[in-house]
């Protein structure tokens, strides 16, 4: 058993530091800034809808960007439900984008612990590169914190070689010390990268929480010297709120982080419009 505690922080002191931050000059140009955001996001869909014919459609647009010119990467990922993880694979051979799929009773959690295991070892036998699974936020929000490491760790070993994204759901978990304390307990148990929300609960991403969760990763890579990677996710559509999550990224962990190999954004609608406005520069 592992004992964890919750810590007292001021959420007011969390908005005035990101006010300083917002009010700073970013060390990347705009056209900088555009090409990290669009390089960085796995693009998504998860609905109930989804078919092969749309995890194809999607996977075409993913490899697509690139051919808008030398200087426009491609997006980082594409993320799907398991079902869709071989026909992703096949579709982005040699491309470079990897295969993510959420698993493990997305989005609720709310699975016995070795069914939501086996999801994940289905993914991964079908091509997955990178899991996204969520914790248990009823189990954390009555305490059980030795759960929710636990039910990480299990995942994390289900994982192989694919990484593992670990979503804490911050708009149900609240407060910035129930976020502090489960990025803890999430990277402690193996997390290779922390991710906020799974879209499909308001509020998604927030600056505050990714504030919160960016430094407790620089904290860990202070105390060890490993890198933790982050993923905002859930209604970052707009061009200019994802420069803002790139400039504060920016300024509590630094340059090694701004890459898609340690920073993702989740999104759906934010591609294209990166797209556009790199192309009228």
């Amino acid at each position: 058993m592992m004992n964890w505690e919750l810590e007292k922080i001021s959420e007011e002191e969390i908005q005035k530091e990101i006010s300083v931050i917002l009010e700073r000059k970013s060390l990347l140009n705009d056209k900088q800034q555009l090409q990290l955001i669009l390089n960085c996001i796995d693009l998504t869909t998860l609905e109930g809808k989804d078919n092969d014919r749309k995890a194809i459609e999607l996977c075409k647009q993913a490899r697509s960007f690139s051919e808008n010119g030398p200087d426009i990467p491609n997006v980082a990922a594409v993320c799907f439900y398991p079902p869709f993880a071989e026909v992703a694979k096949s579709q982005l051979l040699e491309t470079g984008i990897k295969v993510a799929c959420v698993a493990g009773a997305f989005p609720s959690g709310q699975s016995p612990l070795d069914l939501r295991v086996k999801e994940v070892e289905y993914a991964v036998s079908k091509g997955a590169d990178e899991i996204d699974m969520v914790i248990s936020r009823g189990k954390f929000l009555e305490g059980d914190y030795n759960f929710v490491y636990n039910e990480v760790k299990a995942i994390k070993e289900a994982c192989g070689d694919a990484h593992l994204k670990v979503i804490l759901e911050t708009g149900e978990l609240q407060t910035a010390a129930n976020i502090k304390l489960a990025s803890e307990i999430a990277i402690a148990a193996g997390a290779d990268f922390i991710k906020t929300s799974t879209g499909k609960m308001s509020p998604a991403a927030t600056i505050e929480a990714f504030y919160v969760m960016l430094n407790v990763i620089k904290e860990h890579f202070n105390k060890t010297g490993k890198m933790i990677g982050i993923k905002p996710a859930g209604g970052i559509s707009d061009v200019d709120v994802a420069k803002q999550y790139i400039l504060v990224l920016e300024n509590v962990l630094g340059e090694k982080w701004m890459s898609n190999q340690w920073f993702r954004i989740g999104a759906s609608r934010l591609a294209n419009r990166v797209l556009e406005a790199l192309l009228s520069k």
